[in-house]
């Protein structure tokens, strides 16, 4: 045998076990630092390790990101966690403030009816769903979330955070600035029937609270409808 292919040859046997081992490397430890929003509760520490999820911390994490409402939680996606994580990795960020996580079906059935932008059906519901905020690098955040294709990313820039999911992939944006003008590109202002449509035409009056949420309960819908092509889970 030619003395360079032997060479060669004992170089890539001597070379492929180094290389399947590297291929079939179980991922690294993964770490979190959180603070829940509603009830001053933080986490810190590993989820993740070389032989997968750590069972007892995300029973912790679990009970991190229960309904704060009710108290009650559920199992919450890994693979939300592992997005989350993937998200501060790619802006640097060391951490987050979790506004939302699960939400019983009472939960959102209440924050439907009460909060712009919240859908009937959401991913919150059974656990896969984070809505976060992370200082200054949020819109980088956004961003880098959206660029991974991982799910669902909502960007609510008045309201100051992001809604990450691992339901389909889908974008949208949501933001209530505004609603309370009123106005139509012609001028023509948007009134509310007695039955609660929303009509066109006739001069300005006040809107009640109740008409104002109503309005904001339509509007967001139809803009979520129109963004995600008539997918109705997004929150």
């Amino acid at each position: 045998m030619d003395r360079r292919l032997f060479l060669s040859l004992a170089a890539g046997w001597a070379a492929w076990p180094r290389q399947a081992r590297a291929v079939a490397r179980p991922p690294s430890l993964r770490r979190l630092r959180l603070a829940n929003a509603h009830t001053g509760e933080t986490f810190e520490g590993t989820y993740r390790d070389d032989n997968g999820p750590i069972e007892r911390v995300i029973e912790e994490l679990c009970i991190f990101l229960r309904d704060h409402h009710s108290g009650e939680k559920t199992q919450i996606d890994v693979g939300v966690i592992d997005f989350l994580a993937d998200v501060l990795d790619a802006v640097g960020a060391t951490g987050a403030t979790i506004l939302s996580a699960y939400r019983t079906t009472e939960t959102n059935a209440m924050l439907a009816r009460t909060t712009f932008g919240v859908a009937e059906n959401s991913q919150h519901m059974y656990g896969r769903a984070l809505d976060l905020h992370i200082g200054s690098k949020l819109p980088e955040a956004m961003t880098a979330a959206r660029a991974m294709q991982r799910g669902g990313v909502g960007w609510y820039p008045h309201s100051g955070f992001i809604h990450i999911d691992t339901g389909p992939v889908r974008n949208w944006t949501l933001d209530e600035r505004g609603l309370d003008d009123l106005l139509l590109y012609d001028g023509r202002h948007l009134q509310m029937s007695r039955n609660g449509d929303v009509l066109l035409g006739g001069p300005w009056r006040p809107l009640s609270v109740q008409q104002r949420l109503s309005l904001q309960r339509q509007l967001a819908r139809a803009e979520f409808v129109a963004r995600t092509g008539g997918i109705r889970f997004n929150r």
